[in-house]
């Protein structure tokens, strides 16, 4: 049922796409408890990680198809524009957030990403760094091993603490496979981790914050996906999770700046994502014990009417969906909010167009503001707002090989004017043989930073290899971290850039 094409295994037909899925989600069901990292050999402790042969991402398919035709006198079924969201998944999803810090003081960049054990569908939840004072990169270490799971749901995301110990949270998938905590035994170092905690949470999001702990925004489906928040103290500990969102269900993106956090999140009319609309907007200053909207309202978690302080814009009065991709504060400390709309949540022109609009809270309200169109509703990518004044947005804004899958060409936008007007200022890939998807930042990249932000690419209708990248913010330099290695150490390989 599958056949070699080049570096890509295809599946090619309808019944063969879902007897893969179906294959998939019995894998996941069967290996993904409660499971262990692989084990140590007997002359080595515990703590020590394996490490693999080279950066390989791992490829998904949700398999969410439909037979059902687009609309009267439409000849197109839904199978033509393929799956909801297949493709390279190695830096998924816009809702894991960090995945990449800089840490100064080690003059790295650490970034952790889903893997793939020998490019096949079984994830291996990877952790590396990028030295910029040897412009190498080691064989990355597989920080966990799921045993079969093969759903990039369960990546990874980390957080650095200010004695130097990286945290990796290893994310869980609803209530059927549990998420994991490790810590670092040494700082700066990704030899070695000491696990910390396993249990329930999806879609981690956790800050360091000096003196105080690790602030931890997650969801769990207790009834849809719901927000939740806690700390956790220097010493490891923390307390009982507490609600903060609860509208049937809401996925997150969060930002963080000194002890200020802030989180924008949409809501799923009828506990179904496939709805997801409306935008909302929080901040904590005091480590998540109390929650403010944007004008300093305390608000009392968690919040279950859809009518609230913290709404930004209600998206459902225009039916549009809200897909979440970046937040970040301007220099006088505005949020700024960047998502992609949509009419409808499966793929192919029904749902067009996809506008990516910034939302940017000035002068007591939101200013809407749209940047340009593209082809997917999870098309992603970051927002900045740099020192000069210059808004940028990098991400896959441009038709791909597989023109209506999952990703495209990634492009640099940026704007000169807080984001009213935008002008795209160079393409940063052209005539790739896959899709590039889920371009993330780099959480303190220094604005010259040759890794300011890493992304993926895969085939969007069948499953393909899938290599990872990194580049600088005006998208000049482009980098593809090695997929094979024969040594320990590489310099990963430059990439030409359309002029």
């Amino acid at each position: 049922m599958l056949a070699k094409t080049g570096d890509t295994w295809e599946a090619g037909t309808v019944e063969t796409r879902r007897f893969l899925f179906g294959l998939s989600i019995t894998a996941s069901l069967v290996f993904a408890a409660f499971s262990s990292t692989t084990p140590a050999t007997a002359d080595d402790d515990s703590t020590r990680k394996p490490k693999d042969d080279g950066y390989r991402g791992i490829w998904f398919t949700l398999g969410q198809f439909s037979d059902a035709p687009y609309g009267k006198g439409s000849w197109k079924s839904y199978w033509d524009y393929g799956d909801k969201n297949p493709g390279g998944c190695g830096t998924y999803t816009a809702k894991h957030v960090p995945i990449a810090i800089y840490a100064p003081e080690a003059k790295k960049t650490f970034f952790c990403y889903g893997g793939s054990k020998e490019g096949k569908r079984y994830l291996y939840n990877m952790i590396s760094y990028y030295d910029h004072q040897t412009d190498r990169v080691p064989r990355p270490t597989i920080i966990h091993d799921k045993k079969g799971v093969d759903d990039p749901h369960d990546n990874s995301t980390l957080t650095i603490d200010p004695g130097g110990h990286i945290w990796v949270y290893v994310a869980g998938r609803a209530r059927s496979r549990p998420g994991f905590v490790y810590r670092s035994v040494e700082p700066y170092d990704i030899e070695r981790f000491e696990l910390v905690s396993s249990g329930e949470f999806c879609y981690p999001q956790p800050y360091a914050v000096a003196g105080v702990g690790i602030v931890e925004l997650f969801t769990k489906y207790t009834n849809g996906r719901e927000l939740y928040c806690n700390l956790r103290k220097p010493d490891g500990s923390r307390g009982e999770d507490r609600k903060l969102a609860g509208m049937e269900g809401q996925y997150q993106t969060s930002f963080q700046r000194g002890h200020r956090i802030i989180t924008a999140f949409n809501r799923h009319p009828g506990h179904a994502p496939d709805r997801r609309t409306d935008l909302y907007y929080l901040q904590t200053q005091d480590m998540g014990k109390t929650w403010q909207t944007i004008d300093g309202t305390t608000i009392s978690p968690p919040l279950v009417d859809p009518k609230n302080p913290a709404l930004v814009k209600a998206y459902s009065n225009d039916q549009r969906l809200v897909y979440l991709n970046s937040i970040t504060l301007d220099g006088e400390g505005n949020p700024v909010i960047l998502v992609v709309t949509s009419s409808d949540h499966r793929p192919g022109p029904q749902g067009d167009p996809r506008t990516w609009e910034v939302l940017h809270h000035k002068g007591g309200k939101w200013h809407v503001h749209q940047v340009t169109t593209s082809t997917h509703n999870y098309d992603t990518g970051p927002i900045w707002v740099e020192a000069d004044g210059t808004w940028r947005i990098v991400g896959p804004t441009e038709r791909g090989p597989q023109g209506w899958g999952l990703g495209g060409e990634v492009a640099v936008w940026t704007s000169g004017d807080q984001g009213k007007t935008w002008t795209k200022v160079r393409d940063v890939t052209r005539d790739s043989p896959r899709n590039h998807s889920y371009v993330r930042k780099v959480f303190g990249a220094e604005p010259d930073s040759p890794f300011a932000m890493l992304w993926a690419d895969g085939h969007a209708d069948k499953l393909s290899v899938s290599r990872l990248y990194f580049a600088n913010r005006d998208g000049t330099k482009v980098r593809r971290l090695p997929y094979d290695m024969q040594d320990e150490f590489a310099t990963p390989e430059t990439v030409e850039v359309p002029d």
